[in-house]
């Protein structure tokens, strides 16, 4: 059974720094990317930053210069530092997973920017 293990998130003042990690386990086949999505209630779910083999890494626009996905596919892990943050990064952020058969999500994890 394939688990996804997500930490980190929580509640930081504007301007402040968090870090979220994540690391799969259980039996998936080669692993093409992992990443970060976000979602807000009522809001579709957006992809934040994805870490491809290769080394090849994404972001969206808005996150661009303030946050940094790192990690290793074949260990299977995942992190994402996040500063700089803003109210409109709060959200529910979700790890993810690609394998070349399916995809897996974490369970999601709350990050709340306010003052």
């Amino acid at each position: 059974q394939v688990q996804l293990e997500e930490s980190g998130g929580g509640l930081v003042q504007p301007g402040g720094s968090l870090r979220l990690s994540c690391r799969a386990s259980g039996n998936i086949w080669r692993v093409d990317s992992m990443a970060w999505y976000r979602q807000v209630s009522g809001n579709q779910r957006e992809l934040v930053a994805k870490l491809l083999r290769g080394g090849d890494i994404n972001y969206k626009d808005s996150v661009m210069g303030r946050f940094t996905i790192s990690g290793d596919v074949d260990l299977r892990t995942v992190n994402l530092q996040m500063n700089s943050l803003k109210p409109e990064d709060t959200a529910v952020y979700y790890c993810n997973v690609r394998s070349t058969v399916r995809e897996y999500w974490g369970q999601g994890t709350q990050v709340t920017v306010s003052s």
